[in-house]
């Protein structure tokens, strides 16, 4: 079994022995489900029920239940990481996979936002704090994106902040790709098995820089 075999047979027990509290009577709220599942992964852990390699998953997700309480959402975290793991995410369109990777990020307290032409670049720009785990995205770019059946037709503009790399890994689980020439917090974000072409890609790499420019990035 791979390393993501194990975190998504993780995931999975986990999961349905919340499905069974829950039809037990056991767990009726958000703060008793954070409660059960804390206190799951904590025997979990304890008793070592799962090979090593799961063991910073599991912590991982201790700390956000015990951090943040029922504002954790743990089963959606393990909803996530068992469809990353066992490939089901990756066969659905990718509209569905972006809006999976957002929700999934503003559930692990990442800021969002849609910017118009006007916040996007220019002199009336959005000032954003490069310290904060942000993700915002162009919205004429997003509103062109996709097809009628949720498939990229071109590529997605989107302004990151804060930790990046921790991002790149949500989005690559989803099947997401992220690319950026320079420092400057702007990214090219593009599906796997996506049919752009390089011609459209290097379009929106070419925008990249002339925003770059009039933000005086330059």
């Amino acid at each position: 079994m791979t390393r993501t075999e194990k975190s998504g047979h993780l995931a999975w027990c986990a999961l349905v022995a919340l499905a069974l509290a829950r039809q037990n009577g056991d767990v009726r709220s958000p703060a008793q489900e954070n409660l059960f599942l804390t206190r799951w992964l904590a025997t979990a852990m304890k008793q070592h029920r799962f090979p090593r390699e799961v063991a910073p998953d599991i912590e991982w997700l201790l700390k956000q239940g015990r951090r943040y309480g029922a504002g954790a959402k743990l089963a959606n975290k393990l909803d996530y990481l068992w469809r990353s793991c066992t490939g089901s995410l990756l066969e659905q369109n990718d509209l569905f996979r972006l809006t999976y990777a957002l929700e999934t990020a503003k559930d692990m307290h990442w800021a969002y936002r849609l910017l118009s032409d006007r916040e996007w670049s220019g002199r009336h720009a959005a000032a954003l704090n490069p310290d904060v785990n942000g993700i915002y995205v162009s919205r004429t770019s997003l509103d062109a994106a996709f097809d009628d059946d949720g498939w990229q037709v071109s590529p997605l503009m989107a302004r990151l902040t804060g930790r990046v790399k921790g991002l790149e890994t949500l989005f690559n689980r989803c099947g997401w790709q992220m690319a950026s020439e320079r420092p400057s917090g702007l990214y090219v974000l593009t599906a796997e098995k996506s049919e752009l072409t390089q011609a459209q890609v290097k379009s929106a790499q070419q925008l990249l820089s002339s925003a770059d420019r009039n933000n005086g990035v330059y």
